[in-house]
């Protein structure tokens, strides 16, 4: 308090600051208390809300109390927020209305007085309840409540919270303690509620000032320090982040005037910052507030790197207190290019070296002030962040030592000596804060700046703790180009072998990523250095490397390129060194784009001509003759093949340009080499079930490598099919192998881009030819293409003779002649005259002999010659004599072959082809492809240049498909044939006939009265594809009907399209008809009941059904197929009639089956009455009427028990085999003991069975006949009352 009582308006810019609380009244009251409510104020925390809707924070409360004086209070004008008291406060403790009345109220009246004069609305009057002062004097003591009463009356009004009571302040009791934190509440919140509105007004104030900027006459630096009061305040307050807001905006809104003044938008204050440059000691970060440089702002002289110097200081500290000490280092290497950007942009005179000395400084002042507060684990686990400042203090230092004569050979003259005083003079005295300090900025700038030693160690330290951070967090690229800053220093010093292994790594990686100006540069420079060093191949490399680089001009390509020339045309000398014959890198020289072999396709026989073109990039500036152009090349014999499949798939041309990118780097070494895929399956360990499936990269380590971050060594070297343009290490001499085969051309001339080069390959042997390397020959040089990639090969084959049959059209169809191709391929076999082809062919595909027929012999397609063809046939035979053909052609002709249809289901005896093997019969088969049958012939061909028969198969298809069934009318028999088209074809039917085969009967007889008559059409007959003709005969006998009948079909047919007599052809199809005649016939008729004229639905109708025995069983067989004996003991058959109605027309009452006996000689009919009942009125088809073979059991296998034999009437039908399987059994009624079919077969009783007769044997006469039937009578009466 007293310190505050002598200098109530000292004002420290620090962090220490806290808001100003005023405090009137009883002082010795107030001081008193000062402790304990100093400590407990900032405890709690408040929720600060702000306006404009930003977010709300928790802050901790702290004040300065001062003691109340009128020059404390604000004037008009005043913006200062950290002198301005936000609450007054006063104290009293006074129980004695006397004393009130006399003192403290007068006291308090001019307290209020002075506060509203000065338009100070935020106090508060706190009333102390010590006991103490009652016990004193008792007579004049009134009640607490009764002061404060008269308080709030005098002076609240309307304000009753603004006066509050605290009790026992001294006392430690729950009383007291609820009495301190109702009051310490109430401070905060006044304080609180007096902070939000004056820093709003503030905020209102300073808005409205930013908004005048525009207007004539206003500062940037006044306002610079109305919002830095702001900044200051929230700093108070411990709110950093916001404090550095304010920073940020008033560094955004100085930027933006820098750069409208570059646009030509000057403002007039911001003349004030264009004065020249005469300090430049860098930043000044040791201090919390640089005052210097505040007062020169405020004054309005501050230079630009002053003001730049203080913003970035504040946003430093305020940084360190957010504890984002890495940020400090981003936005310093920010500051320093932008400032030296911003000195260009305003046109200030600086003194040359100047602002490398403030950057230097800056960037070392940085670095100290980061490593004041970080530990070493710190700083080495954040190296990344550090080590730009690192860098560009490398490179400043640099600078300064090349513009003071530190880095030449001949160290400073004495102009570098006076540039060097005065840049020294320029750094001012050093400040006191690093005075003590032995490795201050200043004094290590100081230090290396005083001589050429000096400065060499501390750019050298520098140099190398930069490269190393850089290789730490594996930032190769930027270690790599400060390693050539470096080599330039070195090469400066004229020290060339330091230099080398730095440019060399440099070019290497510019290389690898395609920087190609980079790229040109560091070559140049590598060039220089290998000549110092002496190294003459070395630097013949990068001449020639330099030669071909587009990125320079013609007159420097030129003289690169002469120097090649030079070397190549001098005279070789024994023991000469210089002279030597030197190998190197085709890269320097051509690039080999294309190659492309004549003709096309890298696939040929042996003999053959064969030429490979080269299309080389000349790199060279100028036209140059080459000596000798070659081409090695390996034969792998071991793979050759006996035809031209193996050299398939080898490409006629290849092209190089996609192996190297537009940068002269390969582009193998972006993209690394080819992922090599493959099939992953995870399967189920229980059941071996697929789980998953996905694809894997077998070398993903080689793919996602970045070979950017490898060391030197591992830098990729030169890739397979380009040399790669590298030049930096010393070149290792290339050669060709010695023996191998070459392709070779002389006196070569060489233009600059695409010229093209026609070489002879060899192609004697057989096998596969690889095109290794290449190389070109000037003089002394010899250019080497140590390996072609991709690979470029050529085939060359031996084959042996082919010979293969196949049709001409798809699909070949049996039954009309078919044209097949016969392809001869020669291979390495010559025809010769005599040549014949033997064809051994089957029975069923005779070769039809044309003698118009010719082979056509051609070569790659293309047509030779044109010959008679010879063709001999026989019946087992064919012999085909064949031109004189050369090797590696292909011999072509035609020939006609027929595939007979077969007839039926006939095999003759097995036969033999002439090589000796068993000659079968062709059996039809369904093709899955078509619906056409499918008859495979197989043929055998002996070939005069091999001692092993050729197999061939031809597959035929049927092209009809026939069906045959047997009609009755009675005794009347019908048969029909269908002929289905199923191929894809019209065809005409013509001659249709159908005749019994040719045989004898069973008795040696022939049959020479049975006549077919033929009931179709005489003409032709049109069948289209996919559709049938029906043909039908009636056979008739003067005799009776055979049981069986062997027919045969024969019909003539052509295609629709061309149509002559001489193309039908005959078709034959066999067939056998079994059980010819007609044994019985049915007959049915429905009987009304008695006076009716026709039946009624739901009355009893009587079916009369008259079964008659038609022809008696063929001789040899037994009656109805092995019938039996009746119950009389006489010879006859038996048969099972059934009446049922499945469509539930009828009902059949009684009984609906039963057996009937036949005598075995002579015709007999028997009459059989059933009762049935209509159930529907309309007309009704009859009932169906089934008869059925009745087949008794063996009695000679078992021998059933005498209470088992089944009656006629009685036969259950559980073991009948119907063709109708649900036929309704449910009106049959047994009139004797039925057993079920599991009980008799456990008792071992064999049951009759029941078979269905054949199609024919039994004519129903009634089978479509229909009965009318009336409606039933309706005696019904209906009833209907009317109301």
């Amino acid at each position: 308090m007293d310190s505050a009582e002598e200098k109530p308006a000292a004002v420290i810019y620090a962090m220490e600051n806290k808001p100003i609380v005023t405090c009137a009244g009883d002082q010795a009251l107030f001081t008193s208390l000062y402790t304990s409510l100093a400590q407990q104020l900032p405890r709690e925390p408040m929720e600060w809300r702000r306006t404009y809707g930003r977010a709300p924070k928790m802050i901790h409360l702290e004040a300065n109390f001062v003691q109340f004086k009128e020059e404390l209070l604000p004037k008009d004008g005043t913006k200062a927020l950290l002198t301005f008291p936000f609450l007054h406060i006063y104290w009293t403790d006074c129980c004695d209305s006397e004393a009130y009345r006399s003192s403290v109220k007068e006291d308090v009246s001019r307290w209020q007085s002075s506060l509203r004069s000065h338009g100070s609305a935020d106090w508060l009057i706190i009333v102390v309840d010590g006991g103490d002062a009652r016990k004193k004097n008792k007579s004049n003591i009134l009640p607490r409540s009764s002061i404060v009463d008269k308080i709030r009356g005098d002076f609240c009004n309307k304000q009753n919270d603004r006066c509050v009571v605290l009790s026992d302040p001294l006392k430690d009791s729950s009383r007291s303690q609820e009495s301190w934190n109702s009051l310490l509440l109430k401070l905060r919140t006044l304080l609180l509620m007096s902070f939000t509105k004056n820093l709003g007004r503030f905020e209102d104030d300073m808005r409205t000032l930013r908004e005048k900027r525009t207007q004539p006459g206003w500062s940037f630096c006044e306002y610079f320090m109305v919002q830095e009061e702001l900044a200051f305040v929230f700093e108070m307050l411990q709110q950093f982040e916001d404090a550095l807001v304010q920073y940020d905006e008033l560094d955004a809104l100085f930027t933006q005037y820098v750069l409208n003044f570059g646009a030509g938008d000057a403002a007039k204050w911001l003349g004030s910052f264009c004065s020249p440059v005469l300090n430049w000691s860098g930043l000044l970060l040791r201090r919390p507030i640089d005052m210097e440089k505040r007062n020169a702002i405020q004054r309005g002289s501050a230079s630009l790197l002053d003001m730049r110097s203080y913003l970035f200081s504040r946003q430093c500290t305020l940084l360190i207190f957010l504890q984002r000490p890495w940020e400090v280092t981003h936005r310093a290497l920010e500051l320093l290019h932008n400032c030296v950007q911003e000195l260009r942009l305003l046109e200030v005179p600086v003194l040359e070296g100047a602002l490398d000395c403030w950057v230097f400084l800056s960037c070392l002042e940085v670095l100290h002030r980061i490593e004041s507060c970080c530990d070493r684990a710190q700083l080495a686990a954040n190296s990344s962040h550090t080590v730009g400042l690192w860098a560009y203090a490398t490179d400043k230092l640099k600078s300064l030592g090349q513009l003071c004569g530190l880095v030449s050979r001949t160290g400073p003259t004495s102009e570098d000596l006076n540039r060097t005083v005065d840049l020294l003079a320029g750094l001012g005295d050093e400040r006191p804060e690093t005075a003590s300090s032995l490795q201050s900025p200043y004094k290590k700038l100081k230090e290396a700046l005083s001589s050429v030693e000096a400065f060499e160690r501390h750019y050298l330290e520098l140099c190398q703790a930069a490269m190393e951070m850089y290789r730490a967090i594996g930032r190769l690229r930027s270690a790599r180009l400060l390693g050539k800053s470096l080599a330039e220093y070195y090469m400066s010093k004229g020290e060339p072998e330091q230099a080398e292994a730095l440019l060399a790594e440099a070019l290497r990686s510019y290389v690898c990523e395609g920087w190609s100006f980079p790229v040109t540069h560091t070559r140049k420079q590598m060039g220089e250095c290998q000549k110092l060093l002496g190294r003459s191949v070395d630097s013949l490399q990068t001449s020639a490397l330099l030669a071909g680089d587009t990125n320079l001009t013609t007159e420097e390509r030129t003289r690169f390129c002469g120097d090649v020339l030079n070397y190549a045309g001098e005279p070789v000398e024994q023991g000469g060194a210089a002279s030597a014959k030197a190998s190197l890198d085709m890269g320097a020289f051509a690039r080999l784009t294309r190659i492309r072999f004549r003709p096309d396709g890298a696939t040929v026989h042996s003999g053959a001509a064969l030429q490979v073109e080269l299309t080389l990039r000349c790199l060279m500036p100028a036209a140059v003759r080459a000596d000798e152009l070659a081409v090695g090349i390996h034969l792998d014999a071991e793979h050759a093949s006996k035809g031209g499949a193996q050299g398939r798939g080898l490409p006629g041309t290849v092209d190089f340009e996609a192996a190297v990118s537009p940068a002269g780097r390969p582009a193998s070494l972006s993209a690394g080499p080819p992922p090599e895929m493959d099939e992953a399956h995870d399967r189920s360990p229980s059941d071996d079930s697929l789980s998953s499936a996905g694809v894997v990269c077998k070398n993903a380590h080689l793919v996602i490598r970045r070979h950017d971050s490898g060391s030197p060594q591992d830098a990729p070297r030169t890739p397979r099919g380009h040399a790669a343009p590298i030049g930096a290490a010393p070149a290792t001499p290339v050669a060709l192998k010695e023996g191998a085969r070459m392709l070779t051309g002389r006196r070569i001339a060489l233009e600059p881009g695409d010229n093209s080069v026609v070489l002879t390959a060899p192609s004697d042997e057989p096998g596969t030819y690889t095109l290794r390397q290449l190389s070109v020959t000037l003089g002394n040089v010899n250019f080497v293409l140590p390996h072609i990639y991709p690979s470029v090969q050529y085939h060359v084959y031996s084959q042996e003779p082919q010979l293969t049959v196949q049709p001409l059209a798809e699909p070949l169809l049996a039954g009309l002649p078919q044209t097949v191709k016969f392809t001869l391929l020669t291979g390495h076999y010559a025809v010769r005259k005599g040549d014949a082809l033997q064809l051994s062919n089957s029975d069923g595909m005779p070769v039809l002999a044309n003698a118009g027929c010719t082979a056509r012999i051609s070569n790659s397609g293309a047509a030779v010659s044109e010959s008679a063809l010879s063709v001999q046939s026989s019946d087992k035979v064919t012999s085909i004599s064949l031109p004189p053909a050369p090797p590696y052609h292909a011999l072509e002709f035609h020939l006609e072959v027929l595939c007979l249809i077969p007839s039926g289901p006939e095999r003759t005896a097995d036969e033999r082809l002439t090589n000796g093997e068993v000659r079968h019969r062709p059996r039809s088969y369904s093709h899955p492809d078509t619906a056409m049958s499918a008859i495979d012939q197989k043929m055998s061909i002996d070939c005069p240049w091999s001692i092993y028969s050729t197999l061939l198969t031809l597959t035929f298809h049927i092209p009809f498909k026939t069906e045959h069934s047997l009609l009755s009318a009675g005794n009347r028999k019908f048969i029909r044939v269908c002929v289905h088209n199923v191929s894809d074809s019209d065809f005409t039917l013509a001659h249709v006939k159908l005749a019994e085969k040719n045989g004898p009967r069973q008795d040696g007889r022939r049959r020479a009265s049975l006549e077919m008559r033929s009931l179709n059409a005489t003409a032709e007959q049109l069948l289209c594809s996919k559709r049938s003709v029906h043909c039908l005969w009636e056979a008739t006998c003067k005799e009776d009907l055979p049981s069986s009948l062997e027919c045969v079909f024969s019909a003539s047919f052509c295609p629709r399209r061309p149509r002559h007599a001489a193309a039908f052809q005959l078709f034959h199809y066999n067939f056998l008809l079994d059980k010819v005649p007609t044994l019985y016939s049915v007959r049915a008729n429905m009987l009304p009941l008695a006076g009716e004229r026709h039946c009624r639905s739901g009355s009893l109708c009587g079916l009369e059904v008259v079964i008659a025995r038609l022809a008696e069983p063929a001789e040899g067989q037994p009656d109805v197929d092995g019938g039996g004996t009746d119950a009389d003991g006489l010879g006859g058959s038996k048969v099972l009639y059934e009446v049922a109605d499945s469509s539930s027309n009828w009902a059949v009452c009684g009984r609906s089956s039963g057996l009937v006996s036949m005598p075995s000689s002579g015709s007999w009919a028997h009459k059989v009455h059933i009762e049935v009942m209509p159930l529907f009125a309309g007309h009704l088809p009859f009932p169906k009427i089934k008869v059925l073979k009745y087949l008794p059991h063996n009695v000679n296998t078992i021998q059933p028990d005498a209470d088992s034999q089944v009656e006629n009437d009685s036969l259950s039908l559980l073991d009948k085999t119907l063709d109708d399987a649900t036929a309704d059994t449910a009106s049959v009624r047994s009139r004797g003991s039925v057993q079920s079919l599991g009980e008799q077969q456990h008792r071992g009783v064999a049951l009759p069975r029941l078979d269905p007769f054949s199609p024919g044997q039994v004519f129903n006469h009634s089978h479509a006949r229909q009965v009318l039937v009336l409606p039933a009578n309706d005696d019904h009466i209906v009833e209907v009352h009317a109301t």
